[in-house]
């Protein structure tokens, strides 16, 4: 038995003759918060309905609880909290009904006074029938439906999307509150890099369906720099900089991004070249972008120098 909640294994989603997803292989651990990221239409949303075994592979397979995906039974998927974008919730009912309604699915699993304290943190009444609810509200009562039923794994595809700064940080909290539960694990997918930045362990970046970085936030973090370097003469040539994965330039000016590339090695091209160089400070989502964008990024600006 291993500690793995969720593993892939060369899964792999075709549409027609376009792969959504590419042989993808993944091991989530047990009590890990792991976020899924990719800009849209990269295949997050795929792998995910794979994973729960809505959909097909056209190769390879999952496991959830060390069961394959396609056939969970009853008893496992009561195991599994699924929360996506939109928190489609029955509109004439109340909180207090929808409540009734979900623990019926959960008799013996069903924490009432954890529903109960998620609604008073959330300052909602029972009493208030879902169509009154903004959007923000109805994500809070979503996410106080899906942990009440005490789920061991919980997934969650964009689950925050459209939501205010203030409302994505009592959801974050939520979270929290069930991670602090033991052995309880997380996947969720995000394109606010800010909020998985605040909670996850590890993290995988999905490009075109392809699995591009599977490593802890703080490796991901490390491995992706950017530089400043300044050059005695214009159009000095800069494939030659180990591991570039994004430049710009202005005349003697070079603004590079490196992926895996020791500092030494920077410094030792800066000086080859006679160049001064600086480290740039980069926001997560800056490296984000970078490392899944185009490997030059086209000229946007007349003033902008071809590399």
């Amino acid at each position: 038995m291993n500690d793995f909640v969720l593993q892939t294994f060369q899964l792999t989603k075709y549409y027609h003759k376009t792969p959504a997803l590419d042989h993808l292989n993944l091991c989530v651990p047990k009590g890990c918060v792991y976020g899924l990221l990719g800009r849209n239409g990269s295949g997050k949303t795929t792998a995910i309905k794979l994973i729960l075994g809505l959909l097909a592979p056209t190769a390879g397979r999952a496991e959830v609880f060390g069961h394959p995906s396609d056939n969970l039974p009853p008893s496992l998927r009561s195991r599994i909290g699924y929360i996506t974008e939109g928190h489609h919730l029955e509109r004439w009912m109340t909180i207090r009904e929808l409540e009734h309604f979900q623990k019926a699915f959960y008799p013996d699993q069903w924490d009432r006074r954890f529903f109960a304290e998620m609604l008073d943190y959330f300052e909602l009444s029972p009493k208030r029938k879902i169509k009154t609810l903004s959007n923000g509200q109805r994500a809070q009562v979503n996410l106080a439906l899906t942990l009440a039923a005490n789920p061991e794994l919980l997934i969650m595809d964009d689950p925050m999307l459209g939501l205010d700064a203030a409302v994505r940080r009592q959801f974050l909290e939520g979270m929290v509150h069930l991670i602090q539960k033991e052995g309880r694990t997380i996947l969720f997918s995000s394109h606010i890099l800010s909020d998985v930045e605040r909670v996850a362990d590890r993290i995988a970046v999905i490009d075109k369906g392809v699995l591009r970085a599977d490593c802890t936030l703080e490796e991901f973090r490390m491995q992706i720099r950017k530089y400043l370097f300044e050059f005695p003469q214009p159009n000095i040539p800069v494939d030659t900089l180990p591991g570039l994965i994004y430049s710009k330039r202005n005349q003697q000016m070079l603004e590079a991004t490196v992926v895996k590339t020791p500092e030494e090695a920077i410094y030792e091209w800066a000086r080859r070249h006679q160049a001064a160089v600086e480290p740039v400070p980069m926001s997560i989502e800056d490296q984000f972008i970078e490392f899944t964008g185009p490997k030059q990024a086209r000229k946007l600006f007349s003033w902008e120098m071809p590399v």
